[in-house]
């Protein structure tokens, strides 16, 4: 497409305008093209360098290094310096099942991994994965107990480090706090959750779907031999389009503006890459093993377990009422899938008197990935953690080259 000719005897306030019309005119044309036959060049997520520091069939873990640059860009335009005498307890970020690893690196001015590693935590980022349908049968104790204690190990190994610090949103939230309650580890110092549900009878839509379940589910209890764990797992695992499909239903209203939003701001590069970014995310939504389904509809739904404090990990109880680390919770001020009513619970339950609660601002997925969460959950995060993560270094452990990632979303085994 041609320039619009400018004419240089027009006043500067009209010649501006010309040029700013011509300079839209080319970006919605270059923009349009790339969302339309090159998108993957617009998806700004995984971009994070790590290396591998666990690889198993299923599960592996990222490591995370400071930055190479002085400083980071945060999603206000500011920036971060980034420090470089790592305090001593590792962070380890734990995710949800059902979403990608890159939940935590969505976005290079919006990764927590990225800010994390940059404030002087050594990061570690659980990956459970990419399940299929031969992993059906799954359940919370492979998550719980075998998957999560495998992690620790190779990060306790890698970082010389046997104390670490928790960070789980969602069900990484809830995975965490199983699993601190079925080991009563007393080297897990910190836990942080955010929007995790614990109490299944607090409102929003969670708590609305196990509400539902309750009273047919003691009618069949009461009058037939029907039990759930009896069930063929394969017959409840969850596809991933239909996580997405329910993700979007909460807000279908936001789900059809982001389209019309891209239209009128094809033009701007940064939000067509913001938008295929969050687009793509959404889209490659993994499945939830049927195991791990019918645990979880149990324990959580039906019978509200995680509420009383203990919850029932296959022939063991992890019992949160029993957990010493000391405990900071965030719930989202918008959150419809999991109310702030809902995540406040574990204040209750944890005995331990180290222990804040704090709402932000954002929905279940804004109030740790969206543009405010850095000023809201990460910075207070990171100064909760700092505080508690200055004991005594562990000896140096040998020197590691630094790992480039062999392809997107993939890193280099250390």
């Amino acid at each position: 497409m041609a320039d619009i000719e400018i004419d240089e005897h027009l006043p500067a306030a009209p010649r501006r305008g010309v040029l700013q019309l011509n300079g839209r005119i080319a970006g919605t044309v270059a923009n349009g093209f790339d969302w339309l036959f090159r998108r993957d060049r617009l998806i700004q997520s995984g971009k994070t360098w790590f290396s591998l520091i666990h690889d198993s069939e299923l599960m592996s873990v990222r490591y995370y290094g400071p930055p190479d640059e002085d400083s980071i860009e945060l999603p206000d335009g500011s920036r971060l310096p980034v420090v470089r005498q790592p305090y001593a307890v590792p962070l380890v970020l734990v995710p949800p099942l059902g979403v990608t690893a890159d939940t935590f690196d969505l976005m290079p001015q919006r990764s927590l991994a990225r800010y994390m590693a940059a404030r002087g935590f050594r990061t570690y980022l659980i990956d459970w994965g990419r399940p299929t349908p031969a992993h059906a049968s799954l359940g919370l104790v492979d998550y719980v107990d075998t998957m999560m204690s495998t992690a620790l190990a190779a990060i306790r190994k890698h970082s010389g480090s046997q104390e670490v610090s928790l960070f789980g949103w969602c069900m990484g939230g809830l995975l965490s706090l199983m699993h601190a309650g079925l080991t009563l580890d007393p080297k897990i110092l910190n836990l942080v959750t955010v929007a995790s549900p614990i109490d299944l009878r607090g409102g929003g839509v969670v708590a609305g779907l196990a509400g539902a379940l309750d009273a047919p589910a003691r009618l069949v209890r009461k009058y037939s031999d029907f039990r759930l764990m009896g069930v063929d797992p394969t017959r409840l695992t969850i596809p991933g389009w239909l996580l997405a499909l329910g993700f979007k239903m909460t807000s279908p209203v936001a789900s059809v503006t982001t389209y019309w939003d891209l239209l009128t701001r094809l033009w701007d590069r940064e939000f067509v890459e913001s938008h295929s970014t969050t687009s793509n995310y959404l889209n490659k939504m993994l499945i939830y093993p049927g195991g791990v389904v019918r645990d979880m509809v149990l324990r959580m739904a039906i019978d509200n377990e995680l509420a009383k404090g203990s919850i029932r990990i296959d022939t063991r109880i992890a019992e949160l009422g029993k957990i010493k680390a000391s405990a900071l919770i965030f719930a989202g001020n918008r959150d419809s899938i999991v109310a702030p009513s809902i995540a406040r619970k574990i204040v209750d339950i944890l005995p331990t008197r180290d222990k804040s609660w704090r709402i932000a601002t954002g929905g279940h997925m804004g109030v740790v990935l969206g543009s405010k969460a850095p000023l809201e959950v990460w910075g207070p995060a990171a100064d909760w953690l700092a505080e508690r993560s200055l004991a005594k270094p562990p000896r140096k452990a040998a020197a590691k080259p630094r790992a480039k990632k062999a392809a997107p979303g993939r890193g280099l085994t250390s």
